[in-house]
This record gives C-alpha cells, sequence and structure tokens, in this order.
C-alpha cells in the first residue's frame, strides 16, 4: 500500500500538481503581496506533501536496505534541509528542494527506461510440438516430450523442435535465427540440424540429441536472460558523493549554528548545499542527447548506453544486413562455351529455375525478368533439396545446382572450371552451375551487396581510433572476402550465438569497451553482452531491437561515428554542469554565512543553478555533430 502510494505521489501527474502549488507559494515572495489568502493553508505545504514523501520513503529505504556508508544518500541530506526549513517555518524553501528532486527523478527514470518485450517474443519462437515416428507411425507431441533418441519427421515449412542429427532426406534448412546466414544451407543425412530453425523444402527425418533446456534455442534464450542481469543501473552521480557529501554538509550547518547562533543561517546552509543541480546534471544532459538524436533517427534507449558509447575502442560487426543490404543479386554470369552469350546463359538457367522456390533460383529467374530476358516452357521440372533442380527445356535436360548435384547425373567439370568456382567461393559468393545433358555450360554466382557507407565508416573509425572486428555466422570465405573488401582487420566467421558471445567476452577480458552492432535474432545474446549495443531499426528482428540499446532506425551505419561524437559531448556537457553548479553551492555556502541569504533566497538561487544545468542540455540539443 505504501509502495503504491509512493509511486503515484512521485509520478508525472502529481509532481506536475506539486509544481502549481509552489509557484503559487512564489508569487507572494516576488511581489510582497498575499495572493495565497484565500487559502486556508500555504500552498508549499502541498508541494512538500506531494515531492517529499517519496524522497522521504527512498531516504529511509536507502538506511535500511543500503550497506555500509551507501545508506548515506542525496535523499536523506534533501530531507534533512527540508524538516530544516520547515521547523523554521520557510515551506517554501522546503517545497522548492524536494520538488527539484522530484524533477530529476522522473528524467532519470525517462532515461533508464528499457523495453523488456523482446525477451518474450524470443521465447515465443520455442516450438510447442513436434512430429515423432514410433512404431513407423505419426504422431504429434508437446514439444517438452521429446526426448533423446526420439526418431521426428520435419516435414517443408516446419520449425525444427529440437537439436538433432538428419538420418533420412536431404533439405535446406533456413538458420538464420541461429547464424544470421542470409541463405539457407543445404543438409543431408549425418549433418547436424538446430531447434528454432525452419526446414525449407525437403522433407527429412531426425534423431534428438538435444531436448529441452539443452537445445540451441533455449540456450539463446538463456544466454539473453543472463545477460540481461548483468546489466548494472545507471549510478546517480549524486549519490556517489553522497557518502562525504552529506556529512560535510551537516558539519558545514553544524559549525556555522556553534559560531552565530543563527539557526536560520544553518538552515540556509542546508538549502544550498542540497545536491540538485548535481542530480539533474546527468539526466537533463542525457535527455537532451537522446533528443537530438532522435532528431536524426537514432533511438538511444539508456543514458547508461550513451555515455559507454564514448569509451568503446572496439565496434564488433555483424555482416549480412548490418554492413550489407542482406539480399542477394547477381554478381557473376561465366558462360564454358565460346559460342554461348551471358544472357543466353541466363535465359536458359531463368527458364529452368522459374518453378523453383528457392531463393537462389528465385533470385536468378528475378534478375532476368528485370533485363527483360524472355523466358522459354520447361516440362518435367524436378527439385531436389539440398542440391538442384533439373528440367527438360526444348527437349533437352537442364540441370541447376551444385558441384555434388551435377556429379550424380553423370557431368563432371573440368580443371580450368573447377578453378573458377574455387575463385568464386573464396570471394564468399554462393554459385549455381548449369549443365544440360552432355556437360557444364556455365557458372551464375550470387552474392550480398556490401552497403553504400560501410567502406567509409570503417575508415572513419579507424581515425578515431576505434578498432573493428566481423562476427559471423557466414563460411569463412564470405567473411574474409567481405572484411578484405572492407577494411576491417579482424573477421571471426561460422559462429554460433555463444561463440559471439564468448567473442565479445574475451575482448572485455583484455580491457577493451566493446559495442556489439547486428540485426538479427542470433544477434540478440551479443548485443546483450557488449558493452553497449546498436540494432539495425528497419530491417533488423524485433529481438535484436529490442535487446539492443540503440536502434538506428534508418539502418544507416553512417550513424555510429555520429554516436561517438554524440555520447563525448554529453559527458562533456555532464561534466562542465557539475563543475558549475559546485561552484555556484560554493558562492552560495560564502554568501550564507554572511547571512546575505536567507532559506527562501538560498532556495532561489539554488533553483538558479538546476535551471542553468536545463539551459545547458538545451544547447547540447541543438549542436551539429554531423
Amino acid at each position: 500500500m505504501l509502495r503504491k502510494l509512493n509511486d503515484f505521489l512521485a509520478g508525472l501527474p502529481m509532481t506536475v500538481v506539486s509544481g502549481i502549488f509552489l509557484l503559487l507559494d512564489l508569487v507572494p515572495h516576488l511581489t510582497g503581496s498575499d495572493s495565497h489568502s484565500f487559502l486556508p493553508f500555504d500552498p508549499a505545504w502541498v508541494s512538500v506533501i506531494i515531492s517529499g514523501i517519496p524522497l522521504l520513503y527512498l531516504a529511509i529505504w536507502r538506511v535500511i536496505h543500503n550497506p555500509g556508508i551507501s545508506k548515506i544518500s542525496s535523499a536523506l541530506l534533501i530531507c534533512i534541509a527540508m524538516f530544516a526549513a520547515i521547523a523554521i517555518g520557510d515551506l517554501f524553501a522546503a517545497g522548492e528542494v524536494v520538488f527539484i528532486m522530484a524533477i530529476g527523478a522522473l528524467l532519470e527514470d525517462a532515461t533508464a527506461n528499457r523495453a523488456k518485450k523482446g525477451l518474450r517474443k524470443l521465447i515465443n519462437l520455442a516450438p510447442t510440438t513436434g512430429r515423432r515416428i514410433k512404431d513407423g507411425k505419426e504422431e504429434m507431441i508437446n514439444a517438452e516430450d521429446i526426448r533423446i533418441g526420439d526418431i521426428l519427421r520435419i516435414l517443408p515449412g516446419e520449425t525444427i523442435p529440437v537439436d538433432g542429427r538428419i538420418i533420412k532426406g536431404d533439405t535446406s534448412v533456413d538458420q538464420a535465427i541461429m547464424t544470421g546466414e542470409s541463405l539457407p544451407v543445404d543438409k543431408t543425412e549425418g549433418d547436424e540440424v538446430f531447434c528454432g530453425t525452419v526446414n525449407r523444402f525437403g522433407s527429412i527425418d531426425i534423431e534428438a540429441t538435444k531436448v529441452g533446456e539443452d537445445s540451441s534455442l533455449q540456450k539463446l534464450i538463456r544466454l539473453v536472460k543472463e545477460a540481461d542481469n548483468k546489466q548494472a543501473p545507471m549510478q546517480r552521480i549524486a549519490d556517489k558523493c553522497a557518502s562525504y557529501f552529506v556529512p560535510v554538509s551537516l558539519l558545514i550547518a553544524i559549525v556555522s549554528y556553534i559560531a552565530t547562533r543563527n539557526i536560520v543561517t544553518s538552515v540556509t546552509l542546508l538549502v544550498v548545499v542540497c545536491p540538485c543541480a548535481l542530480v539533474l546534471a546527468t539526466p537533463t544532459a542525457i535527455m537532451a542527447a537522446i533528443g537530438q538524436a532522435t532528431k536524426h533517427g537514432v533511438i538511444i534507449k539508456s543514458g547508461e548506453a550513451l555515455e559507454k558509447m564514448g569509451k568503446v575502442d572496439i565496434i564488433a560487426f555483424d555482416k549480412t544486413g548490418t554492413l550489407t543490404y542482406g539480399c542477394l543479386s547477381i554478381t557473376d554470369i561465366i558462360s564454358f562455351r565460346e559460342n554461348q552469350s551471358e544472357n543466353e546463359l541466363l535465359s536458359i538457367a531463368a527458364s529452368a529455375e522459374e518453378r523453383s522456390e528457392h531463393p537462389l533460383g528465385k533470385a536468378i529467374t528475378a534478375y532476368a525478368k528485370e533485363k527483360g530476358i524472355s523466358l522459354k516452357e520447361t516440362s518435367s521440372f524436378t527439385m531436389t533439396a539440398g542440391r538442384g533442380i533439373s528440367a527438360i527445356l526444348q527437349g533437352k535436360k537442364i540441370i541447376c545446382g551444385n558441384e555434388r548435384y551435377l556429379n550424380e547425373n553423370g557431368i563432371c567439370l573440368t580443371e580450368k572450371e573447377q578453378e573458377i568456382i574455387v575463385h568464386l567461393r573464396q570471394a564468399g559468393k554462393a554459385s549455381i552451375l548449369i549443365a544440360d545433358s552432355d556437360d557444364c555450360i556455365g557458372v551464375i554466382a550470387l552474392s550480398d551487396q556490401i552497403r553504400e557507407d560501410s567502406v567509409s565508416v570503417i575508415s572513419e573509425l579507424s581515425r578515431m581510433n576505434t578498432s573493428t572486428v566481423l562476427l559471423t555466422g557466414d563460411n569463412r570465405n564470405a567473411a574474409a572476402y567481405f572484411a578484405s573488401l572492407l577494411g576491417i582487420s579482424e573477421s571471426r566467421a561460422e559462429l554460433l550465438p555463444e561463440e559471439k558471445v564468448q567473442s565479445i567476452q574475451a575482448l572485455q577480458k583484455d580491457g577493451h569497451k566493446v559495442c556489439m552492432i547486428g540485426d538479427g535474432v542470433n544477434d540478440a545474446p551479443a548485443l546483450k553482452t557488449a558493452d553497449v549495443s546498436v540494432a539495425m531499426g528497419t530491417i533488423g528482428s524485433d529481438i535484436a531491437i529490442e535487446a539492443a540499446d540503440i536502434a538506428l532506425m534508418s539502418d544507416d551505419i553512417s550513424k555510429i561515428p555520429y554516436l561517438k561524437r554524440l555520447s563525448n559531448a554529453t559527458v562533456s556537457t555532464i561534466k562542465l554542469s557539475i563543475t558549475l553548479s559546485m561552484c555556484i553551492n560554493v558562492v552560495a555556502v560564502i554568501l550564507s554565512l554572511l547571512e546575505i541569504l536567507t532559506p527562501t533566497t538560498g532556495a532561489l538561487v539554488h533553483n538558479a543553478g538546476s535551471c542553468f544545468v536545463v539551459l545547458l542540455a538545451a544547447l547540447l540539443y541543438d549542436r551539429k555533430f554531423e
């Protein structure tokens, strides 16, 4: 009950009410009139009650629950100042100090609020049922009832419910959830498949090898939970200093009273040394920076992330969808026959692949149509999952697929043709071989495309003394090829989600501050583990966006250097605000000792310092960082 009342009073609506009544009490102090005589009580009492109760609750809670010296907090000092001001009848001073603290708490809560929906979405990806083969019959059972050694049948389009090994059938599996790979991976007997991945084409039977909490998807969920629990809340700067600040302030007030025998002077000292401006310095600057970033299409979820971004010295990039566009396009059309043009080879391949559902086949057909190449009718279309397709085109059998599929159809590549395939593979490209009934007639290569700004971003980060590393689930050849094109010195490939996490943890153990940038579900644990994380907001998965501290809503990675500059400026503004607020406090203490300030005028000076901090933050909002 008490907690609910505290939360209600600390909320924005009641804080606004507190401010209105404090303003009503300020008017007679400024005009010398009695403008609130129509009220049967001093309106400042409303501010004291609304904003003072949550602060008193916080101070008492910290005294009871915090260990050691951390029991003494800025909230405790301000409560002492509030009661002292009430004791001498200066309700405006009492209301003002607690109201400023209430504003600071609201601003800090607004910057630290983190969405929790991403983990629920990840959990919802876990399959709930599986098709078990028992005594030659199929039966649907709950996923939690699947045991190691059970034989499961996975039909095209179904999600694989557990980790397993294929014992029958060939297929292509979409492993994007686990590895982030842009292409389905061809699988055959003996290959491993992972829980949560999608069987795209062929029907397969698997033997369960890891079930329940041991499955890859459950490990992925557990990694996100563990990393999320390691995120420490942003510690208030005022409370870091409170252990020393509170005793010193009280000592100054006590010594002042002993020396002057003037209780008003002591209360004035308590009012002016309240660290309200100190408390406001961090949240107001961060709010301004978050607003500045939002104007540029960058969503920053916490002030802690913004502060840490400036300290980052290594940025780890996912490849697909982050440094690249995440969509395939044709890069090479190579004919192995002298009298056959590229367009003729493309027409043959696209005609044969027109009925294919494989992403590579669909990309070839779409490219041919885009170029205005007419397609011919085919018959006897056959697709072999994980291998390729065959079709009859103008009375001749056409085969499109990998080298293994061609070999199974009695077609072998020459040494020169094999060299071309190896070269394409080393460049990180996917190849579709095209053959007729006699021999291989050509190859079409496809690849993901690098984003236009990727190279300049890597170069600019290097000039800012920030290293880069590529962490990807793609094969080593593709990773090495893209890293060399982008100017990234280090690449780590064929990584599962937990291996990305391990890579980041290894960098952190070496003393580095790591930023992870990704877009897929498989990146979520790494995003959570990194010191600060950035997700691609438009094409990125909802889970990656929820896991990340920062989201690029326009998928413009050129904002990464901008973020570092913004972070540095924000930290500088916070330090300047703290320095100036402390200087104002020192001057106010001197004026109080000289009995120039009273609790009321001291509260106004105290308020002016807080307003000055807000003004500095406002200037940060309009600065140019491009």
